[in-house]
């Protein structure tokens, strides 16, 4: 029966309470600058009194496998050492950083960003398998652009290799441990996935095996590297269930998959596991909500969103799908807690539970405070710390204050449809901005210092 402020330890890393800033984008790049804006996005959080960060997604190789504009790649000792700023900085607030490692695979920019392919005109993308029929479809009417270069069972020990270098060099920098992007239609997930992968070496799926088999092969890969190169940093990952997959997908991981999944990377040697329902697809599945029409009309983005999806046009059928999307994918309070709970009787490894907890009464529920069954023994939260950096102060040392322990986060997205413009992540709702400055005036958000 635990509460938000108990102390939980994940890998043998102690953290001071159960609240956890999920991964986000912070748009910070590799550039002489990228450090600075680490410290001025997170240590905010970490001061705040948030147990763990983890730092957003992260990429392994040198070329290709962003997902989004101004993504950070970690693959350079030499500019992951200079992070050591941003994790000390954390550690002197008393917090814990991880950080996501991901490849974006068949999910890459240059597969749907039309400004990038521009200007990468012989671009390529790491793929699992010969990308599926649906999106060959796509492809052929020009929405996007696969360039697949199906890897060889060589080449994947070699990316497996690469995310264990990433973790040696995170470790060498000081952070405290490493996250995995396995859902969210990254490369994990591809190897995870049936609908992505139809390899026929030890990296898909043999004919009596149970979906994800491949993919767990693959976890087990990049587990062996990171042991190699960085110890015994602890370890988490995300498993997906595609739950959200749209009716013309057969072949899709159920939860029961994932549950079967998260066992056996639990017996592999991940300290975590994070379960979450997702799509196939990158949909508003992955950050569910209101449609974000401030964004979306937004003149200053008008041109950003154009160059991203091939003109005026294309962008404003974007918005209309995104509109359809936001009717199918509304927001629910702690959306992966029954999948969540479910994998926590079955594994003997720290569950985390993210996805549209607002609420320091949910976190509490979630976490058994009530009585009933724990969900898990992290409660996580994303979008709302672009509202506000230091939520934690309000959150944390609330025990049964539901009155003002809310955070002010409204759930409509219109932070997070900028960023395919590279716009970084941050609240453009005024009312929430509007009351986020008067919290501040009153020094309440200083509570955490």
């Amino acid at each position: 029966m635990a509460t938000l402020d108990d102390s939980v330890s994940v890998g043998g890393v102690d953290l001071p309470n159960r609240l956890y800033r999920a991964p986000l984008l912070e748009c910070a790049g590799n550039g002489p600058e990228a450090v600075d804006t680490f410290v001025d996005e997170l240590e905010p959080t970490a001061a705040s009194g948030v147990g763990l960060i983890f730092q957003g997604a992260s990429i392994v190789t040198a070329e290709s496998g962003c997902a989004a504009p101004n993504m950070t790649r970690f693959h350079d000792p030499a500019f992951v050492a200079r992070c050591s700023r941003l994790t000390d900085a954390v550690h002197d607030h008393g917090g814990r950083i991880f950080v996501q490692l991901a490849h974006g695979g068949l999910r890459s920019m240059a597969v749907w960003h039309a400004g990038h392919r521009a200007r990468n005109p012989d671009h390529e993308e790491l793929a699992v398998s010969r990308p599926p029929p649906q999106l060959r479809a796509l492809d052929r009417l020009g929405l996007v652009d696969f360039e697949p270069v199906v890897m060889s069972t060589a080449e994947v020990y070699d990316l497996a290799d690469q995310f264990g270098r990433a973790a040696g060099y995170a470790a060498d920098a000081g952070y405290d441990g490493i996250h995995l992007s396995g859902a969210n239609m990254g490369i994990v997930q591809q190897f995870l996935s049936p609908f992505y992968n139809r390899r026929g070496d030890e990296f898909g799926d043999g004919p009596a095996e149970p979906p994800g088999s491949g993919g767990v092969r693959f976890l087990e890969a990049v587990h062996d590297a990171v042991r190699e190169h960085a110890g015994d940093v602890p370890l988490a990952t995300k498993v997906p269930a595609e739950t959200a997959a749209p009716r013309f997908v057969r072949r899709s991981l159920s939860r029961d998959d994932a549950v079967g999944i998260c066992e056996r990377v639990a017996a592999i040697g991940y300290d975590a596991v994070v379960p979450v329902e997702v799509s196939t697809f990158w949909d508003m599945s992955v950050v569910r909500g209101a449609y974000p029409d401030r964004a979306w009309a937004a003149e200053d983005l008008r041109r950003g969103y154009a160059e991203a999806f091939g003109g005026p046009l294309r962008a404003k059928a974007i918005a209309a799908l995104n509109r359809l999307q936001s009717r199918r994918f509304p927001r629910e309070a702690g959306w992966n807690a029954d999948l969540c709970r479910r994998v926590r009787r079955r594994v003997d490894v720290p569950v985390l539970c993210e996805g549209g907890v607002r609420e320091r009464g949910a976190c509490d529920e979630l976490l058994g405070a009530s009585g009933g069954e724990p969900a898990c023994d992290l409660v996580g939260m994303g979008r709302p710390f672009y509202a506000e950096p230091r939520l934690g102060a309000r959150l944390l040392g609330q025990a049964g204050q539901r009155g003002d322990s809310a955070a002010l986060c409204a759930s409509c997205n219109n932070c997070t449809v900028p960023q395919v413009t590279g716009a970084p992540g941050t609240c453009r709702t005024p009312s929430v901005v509007r009351e986020r400055a008067r919290l501040e005036g009153e020094g309440v958000y200083e509570e955490g210092d």
